[in-house]
């Protein structure tokens, strides 16, 4: 195959600028990382769930999953450019349920629900920005408008299920009073039945491992230096080679037979993560 001698990925600090360019952005005014343990969130349960909960001797966290987070923002009084940022994340828990010695446990399906509040920067600004997209023939179509209020961002790793134990309802942290109405539909559809009432006699509590990262973002205009275009490098070949030549040349995955010791990962620093605002 032969290569295009261009330059789409030259030595920035040997090239001169030749043009600054306007570009339109998210930009990130604020961010913050956490690492929060969830400790005895109650898990809900459908009837047919329930009724094996019911006959349970013994139960564990097999995984979580995290189905939707809600957010909500709000202007901080009296400070000027900053905001107030109500989470709720909604887990999916899937436990096995022991119901007796001899037999197999029961794979079951729950919901869990975990809120929290952070404050973060994000800058002023109360603009409407209105804009259309061209139709081919056609009247442009008119965007909705768009505020320029800061918009949250929530990135979350895989929780880590740590726990999981029978105990009374009152033994769990938070208890929603209303299941059928303090549930979104949309989660509600990710199980089958009707959740029952909180006040059954015997419910299941988690703890998971949490980790996220909040933004606040805005969409701005900034001024950046440009080197050139982005002229591609290599052809586009087809592929038609055979399809074992190209599992030869796939090197060897030793890191999934053999992971690293603690202390061996590369990169690995002692500097703990910011914690969010509460």
């Amino acid at each position: 195959m032969s290569e295009l001698k261009c330059s789409a990925n030259p030595d920035v600090s040997s090239r001169r600028i030749k043009d600054a360019v306007c570009i339109n952005t998210s930009k990130v005014y604020d961010s913050c990382a956490d690492k929060d343990c969830l400790a005895d969130l109650r898990v809900y349960f459908t009837d047919c769930a329930q009724d094996v909960v019911d006959y349970a001797t013994s139960v564990r966290v097999r995984k979580v999953d995290v189905l939707n987070v809600f957010t909500d923002i709000e202007k901080v009084p009296f400070n000027n450019g900053y905001y107030s940022i109500d989470l709720t994340f909604f887990f999916k828990v899937t436990l096995d349920v022991y119901t007796t010695p001899m037999n197999p446990p029961t794979t079951i399906h729950g919901l869990a629900v975990y809120s929290k509040k952070i404050i973060l920067f994000g800058g002023e600004g109360s603009v409407k920005v209105f804009s259309s997209e061209f139709t081919k023939k056609d009247f442009d179509e008119q965007l909705p408008a768009v505020e320029t209020s800061p918009r949250v961002v929530v990135q979350v790793a895989e929780p880590v299920a740590l726990d999981a134990r029978i105990c009374r309802p009152c033994d769990c942290c938070n208890n929603i009073a209303d299941v059928q109405n303090g549930i979104p539909g949309c989660i509600k559809k990710c199980f089958p039945g009707q959740f029952v009432s909180p006040s059954a006699e015997r419910a299941v509590r988690v703890t998971i491992g949490l980790f996220t990262i909040v933004q606040l973002e805005r969409d701005v205009q900034l001024l950046i230096p440009a080197y050139d275009f982005c002229i591609p490098t290599k052809d586009c070949t087809a592929v038609d080679e055979d399809a074992c030549d190209a599992f030869r040349r796939i090197k060897f995955p030793i890191e999934e037979f053999f992971p690293p010791c603690d202390g061996d990962v590369a990169g690995e620093s002692d500097d703990k993560p910011c914690g969010c605002k509460k």
